[in-house]
């Protein structure tokens, strides 16, 4: 198809999209099922039709069409891989999948695209514990399938995709700025704020021992809140269990730091939603924290032996917190807010469809 003509129909035409999540926000607290929600949300208000495949029940905010699949039994993952093989998703322009899509047979139509939200192979390396290992290994060899097979896969951050050379796109994962804002009010005492889990690769054990046993005797005022709800009681430490958007919103706003000390991030959704909120970020030196973080000049990143030292530094100087407060912000609402990053996917989708044999 050429000719500016076919050109202008394909940037005008709304698309018909069918996503795929093993995971959304309605049953899970996984970071790649909530960017899969808030992205079919974007690309709706975009006036684009989503219909979301998923075996997670539809979220209470979902603007999309959803179709749940059932799933019984063990090895749940994989019987999802098989139900999206055999998915009937001929009458989309586009088949998106968030993961689990190494079954799905190669087909001239729809345009298939697949988001690499991290790595399993990376992640292997910084699980503990044999059989979390392994199964790390497996999915990511799974991953190597579909990169290979779908080379119009697409990474979260450039570290997502750096087993695979041959896959140069990268868009990243995005923010609700309307949301998630600066405010006028801020916590009196001084306040760190943790977004994650108590156990495995968040590492929320490893913030409550350098508060406990570090930030507390200098900072005897200071509190520690605790998004996640496998964490003990401590003194100074709020277990707040799970929020709200709306109630996690706050929490960034009012906080003077946030940190989430992972071992591994694929990218890092927390970071850019404390980054819009105007709150100072301080991380383990992931790949996730060091690419949003541009190498620790949009937050600090802090060795672990380091952690309570440089959260103490923060939380008692003022000048140090605002030199990490305006330009985070700034990038956050320029390049990971949601209709920038639907703009990217909706030009991507354009750009695949006209190349597509059959739009020939």
């Amino acid at each position: 198809m050429t000719g500016s003509g076919a050109g202008s129909s394909h940037t005008t035409r709304p698309l018909r999209i069918a996503m795929a999540s093993y995971y959304l926000p309605s049953d899970s607290k996984i970071g790649s099922g909530w960017m899969a929600h808030r992205l079919a949300n974007a690309l709706v208000e975009r006036g684009h039709s989503v219909t979301m495949f998923s075996p997670c029940s539809r979220p209470v905010d979902a603007r999309y069409a959803h179709e749940q699949v059932e799933l019984r039994g063990r090895l749940r993952v994989f019987q999802w891989a098989q139900r999206l093989r055999t998915l009937d998703v001929t009458q989309f322009d586009v088949f998106h999948a968030h993961g689990d899509d190494f079954l799905v047979p190669r087909r001239d139509h729809p345009v298939h695209v697949r988001t690499l939200h991290g790595s399993c192979l990376d992640e292997a390396v910084h699980s503990s514990g044999f059989a979390a290992r392994g199964r790390m290994l497996v999915l990511g060899l799974t991953e190597v399938v579909s990169a290979v097979r779908f080379r119009d896969a697409v990474g979260v951050s450039r570290n997502s995709i750096r087993f695979y050379p041959w896959l140069r796109r990268v868009i990243p994962n995005g923010v609700d700025v309307g949301r998630f804002h600066p405010g006028p009010v801020q916590e009196r005492d001084p306040t760190i704020l943790f977004v994650g889990t108590y156990l495995r690769r968040k590492r929320g054990r490893l913030l409550q021992q350098a508060f406990t046993d570090y930030v507390l005797p200098r900072v005897p005022d200071a509190t520690l809140w605790m998004v996640c709800d496998d964490a003990p009681t401590a003194p100074r430490v709020e277990v707040l269990g799970r929020l709200s958007d709306e109630e996690l919103a706050e929490r960034y706003r009012r906080a003077w730091v946030f940190c989430l000390p992972s071992s591994y991030e694929g990218f890092g959704v927390p970071y850019i939603e404390a980054m819009a909120s105007g709150t100072p970020v301080v991380a383990t030196p992931n790949a996730g924290a060091r690419e949003v973080l541009e190498g620790g000049d949009l937050g600090v990143l802090s060795p672990v032996d380091e952690l309570g030292r440089n959260l103490v530094r923060l939380l008692v100087d003022d000048e140090r917190r605002a030199g990490f407060t305006d330009a985070p912000r700034i990038e956050a609402r320029k390049r990971y807010n949601w209709p920038t990053v639907a703009d990217a996917y909706d030009s991507l989708y354009r750009e695949l469809i006209a190349s597509a044999p059959s739009a020939g």
